[in-house]
């Protein structure tokens, strides 16, 4: 594998981007470097992301370059972490007014709005990262015929439990905010509650898989 692109973050946080296309081999090597670099002396924080990862140290006691060296080869050393979480299944309303743009979404792929649900539910997602809001799973394994680009112009209110399509993936509003992904549907689970412990209800390298309550078109 390509070695990644290692690049300061300011004066306190250095950067490991991986080559892209984001894929499951990718980020769970992503996933070994983050458990590698909490081991790093003077690291405050690791955050792993999307095909890359961010590393927050102390300026005063760690030497950047030592970091970067030292990121490089734990990147050389990884294997790919197989983080066999939990099966989560996400029961979804399809269409209407839970999926205002399944419609549009059979249109732009040519399938009917039965083979996108069927397309939807029949993958099995891995949870990549989690980001933008407290508990938004970034879910990889969408099909790609499904791929389609965000909105022109994103929503203001996006109610929580929305399903959508943003390019090539696929994820879930934990909350209601402004968002520009395509809807398909709704789930009633909830995926952020601050009483519970852990609070998301995804964690990375958990699999997930929708299953349809109903489709309207």
């Amino acid at each position: 594998m390509t070695r990644p692109r290692i690049h300061p973050l300011g004066d306190t946080a250095l950067v490991c981007e991986a080559t892209p296309p984001a894929t499951l081999d990718c980020q769970r090597r992503i996933w070994a470097l983050a458990e590698h670099g909490r081991l790093m002396p003077h690291v405050i924080e690791v955050v792993p992301g999307m095909n890359n990862l961010t590393i927050v140290f102390d300026p005063l006691s760690a030497d950047y370059e030592s970091l970067a060296a030292q990121l490089e080869s734990g990147w050389d050393a990884a294997e790919a972490a197989d983080m066999q979480g939990a099966e989560i299944e996400i029961p979804v309303r399809y269409g209407g007014a839970d999926g205002p743009d399944l419609t549009a979404l059979a249109e732009h792929t040519g399938f009917s709005v039965d083979e996108v649900v069927k397309r939807h539910t029949q993958a099995e997602y891995v949870v990549f990262f989690l980001g933008f809001q407290p508990g938004f799973a970034y879910l990889g394994g969408l099909d790609p015929a499904l791929a389609m680009p965000r909105r022109a112009e994103p929503r203001l209110d996006v109610p929580a439990g929305s399903v959508g399509i943003g390019g090539a993936q696929t994820g879930i509003y934990p909350a209601a905010s402004p968002g520009g992904w395509q809807l398909l549907g709704r789930t009633e689970l909830k995926l952020f509650d601050a009483a519970r412990n852990p609070p998301t209800l995804m964690q990375p390298g958990d699999r997930v898989r929708f299953t349809a309550l109903e489709v309207r078109a």
